[in-house]
């Protein structure tokens, strides 16, 4: 089933989500809407936050992205209870990013290229490794989720300043995507 995405402004993307074990309630057919959801609205990261849950659960499909990174042919995971245990600062990257949660912002974000994860898959196998380069970004950017933030917080106060517009756009629901929303109901 294909869910709708919350956009800025909803108060579960300001919320640290919470670990879960293997008995949280439907967790397989879950991660099969998030796969649904992630591909009806042709990004590349989803968490939990944006639609709608305060758990700790991530998709990743890189896999999409192939034909340019070819490194990544068949990269599909599923993040259970993710956290970002370390960031090796003595590299950065800066990329454009874009969130499904921030339809039409695009901005540029400077992130280390490496960090240490820790997380378990679908299975609830633990996991603890170092991840570089594209993928070491995207798990930013997707774990950033989980912690209440967004890529727009790791902007400079000037660029925040500059679209500042298009967030209060995004608030009063004036924009248009190609994926099903729900929208903060603003007073």
């Amino acid at each position: 089933m294909i869910l709708p995405i919350y956009t800025y402004g909803q108060p579960v993307l300001r919320k640290i989500a919470q670990d879960i074990d293997k008995d949280y309630p439907e967790l397989q057919t879950l991660i099969s809407n998030m796969w649904e959801t992630l591909a009806s609205s042709e990004g590349i990261g989803l968490a939990a936050p944006q639609i709608g849950l305060d758990i700790r659960l991530v998709v990743i499909d890189l896999d999409v992205l192939k034909e340019d990174l070819p490194e990544y042919d068949g990269f599909r995971k599923v993040f259970v209870n993710a956290h970002i245990e370390e960031y090796d600062d003595s590299e950065t990257s800066s990329s454009e990013e874009g969130c499904l949660s921030l339809p039409a912002i695009h901005e540029k974000v400077v992130r280390p290229t490496r960090i240490r994860v820790r997380y378990m898959d679908e299975d609830f196998n633990e996991h603890d490794e170092w991840v570089e380069g594209y993928l070491a970004c995207v798990m930013q950017h997707e774990f950033d989720h989980l912690d209440g933030r967004m890529f727009i917080d790791r902007l400079s106060p000037l660029r925040k300043q500059l679209i500042k517009s298009k967030l209060r756009s995004l608030l009063q629901g004036r924009f248009r995507c190609g994926y099903k929303v729900k929208v903060p109901h603003i007073r």
